[in-house]
């Protein structure tokens, strides 16, 4: 089923070149523009911004790392060769940026939903641009995304415990 969903996404690159110049910007670009966007919204609320970046560093350094560590999944473009999964970025499962921005989209949600949501909506994007381009496997962009919520969710409630 993995590899089915991968086919019916990654297919569409290399069709037109507009679709490819937008997959790239969502997979790589994208993220800037919300992470700007983050800081922007919360400009002054330095609690909210700390909340977020523990979050964010929980589920893309902590956990998505942890797992990483006992799970060495390649990319798609690698081979199963563990030396070029190596020279590659490492492994694949779960998705760092998917496991980044549902995080932050989980915090900024808690306090603006409309926004939140447009976070959501955005994390998405970026994480469907990265099976687009090759970088993924759609079960890394799902185990990524649980992870980010999770994180997010863990780091409201270590917050408000701390009050």
């Amino acid at each position: 089923m993995d590899y089915f969903i991968f086919q019916q996404i990654n297919n569409l690159a290399g069709q037109w070149a507009s679709l490819d110049a937008l997959g790239i910007f969502f997979a790589q670009y994208l993220a800037y523009l919300l992470v700007g966007l983050a800081i922007l919204i919360f400009w002054g609320k330095r609690r909210t911004i700390l909340q977020a970046f523990m979050a964010v560093v929980l589920a893309r350094f902590g956990i998505v790392e942890l797992i990483r560590l006992f799970w060495l999944r390649p990319r798609p473009f690698v081979e199963n060769n563990v030396s070029l999964l190596l020279e590659h970025n490492g492994a694949s499962f779960p998705s760092g940026h998917a496991a980044f921005f549902f995080a932050l989209s989980f915090i900024v949600y808690q306090y603006n939903k409309k926004a939140g949501i447009g976070f959501f909506v955005a994390s998405f994007f970026i994480s469907i641009a990265r099976v687009f381009v090759g970088i993924h496997w759609p079960s890394d962009i799902l185990a990524g995304a649980l992870v980010g919520i999770f994180s997010g969710w863990l780091a409201m409630r270590i917050w408000w415990a701390k009050r």
